[in-house]
């Protein structure tokens, strides 16, 4: 059996690493950019129009039309209540720039109403923004409540919760860091899926971190009187099959949708390729393991060995 336990100062070195990567690339970032991660056009100021057309028009060929006009960063969204219609934002637009674009769209799909039209206050996706990040302090609220009730029958059961939470923000922290880097190499930017994507990390990261609770709960009250580092590494290696399958079923469909789906979800399904690795991850080798830390006496005796191998200073008149 793996000792997983024993290997934890390795898992926390490890997760301190990336996520001190991405915080340097976040500074940077927005430092350069103006914010952490290299946002969108959802993210500023544009121009939005509703338009619906007389033929048959596939968002796929709008789309194409609109890179080829040097909008391949617009976004183009189908309105589903009505037939040919499309939702259009790019960024803000002169208006020649409009008429531009109107006239090549009337001439490659043929006659079309323009709906609405209006420019884009940057206000209301920075409100998105705030409410997104409203709902996850409100998410970790929950979770620490109800994980806290749910264990309620062991011993300091706040400490569950807690770790899990901690766990959750580590998966968050490392998919903005990603995200993060390859702005600032790739120039990719993000859209409002990606807030979308985030909120189904945590969930996802909740949900595999409480499975090994709940047996490391179980595992507690058959071997009473045990070590909690043994109790500990004994539930996660009894899981370890069923979170391996169940990463790796849902990596498969993921993958499967990034290679073959549509460009406007490849950001989306990144997140959630990211957020289902670190997030099995952190279940593991992040949560339980800070359980163990706790139980055992703190972060002042878990770097006790990393302040022994620092240099000593000589005494003062040496």
């Amino acid at each position: 059996m793996f000792d997983f336990v024993g290997k934890r100062r390795w898992f926390f070195v490890i997760s301190g690493i990336i996520i001190l990567i991405g915080l340097v690339s976040m500074l940077y970032s927005t430092i350069a950019f103006g914010s952490p991660v290299k946002l969108g056009i959802d993210f500023s100021s544009g121009w939005t129009m509703t338009v619906r057309f007389e033929q048959q028009v596939e968002q796929a060929a709008l789309r194409e039309e609109m890179a080829l006009l040097g909008y391949s960063d617009a976004v183009i969204q189908r309105v589903i209540d009505e037939e040919n219609t499309f939702l259009i934002r790019t960024g803000v637009l002169t208006s020649s720039e409009r008429a531009q674009v109107e006239e090549a769209l009337g001439a490659q799909f043929g006659d079309f109403d323009i709906r609405d039209s209006a420019l884009a206050d940057e206000t209301v996706s920075g409100e998105t923004t705030n409410v997104a990040m409203i709902a996850v302090v409100v998410a970790s609220i929950g979770i620490l409540i109800y994980v806290t009730w749910a264990f309620r029958k062991m011993m300091k059961s706040l400490r569950l919760g807690v770790c899990a939470i901690i766990a959750l923000l580590h998966d968050v922290l490392i998919v903005l860091g990603i995200f993060s880097l390859l702005g600032v190499f790739f120039a990719i930017e993000i859209d409002a899926m990606f807030i979308t994507g985030i909120l189904t990390v945590i969930g996802y990261s909740v949900n595999d971190t409480i499975v090994v609770f709940d047996r490391i709960r179980e595992n507690m009250a058959k071997r009473t009187g045990s070590p909690i580092e043994s109790i500990v590494n004994k539930s996660i290696t009894e899981t370890m099959p069923r979170s391996l399958n169940t990463s790796l079923t849902t990596l498969f469909v993921l993958l499967a949708l990034f290679l073959f789906g549509g460009a406007t979800i490849h950001n989306f399904i990144l997140v959630l390729l990211i957020g289902v690795i670190t997030g099995t991850y952190s279940s593991i080798c992040i949560a339980s393991q800070l359980l163990v830390v706790w139980e055992r006496g703190g972060l002042s005796r878990f770097f006790g060995p990393f302040r022994r191998m620092l240099p000593r200073r000589a005494p003062a008149g040496a």
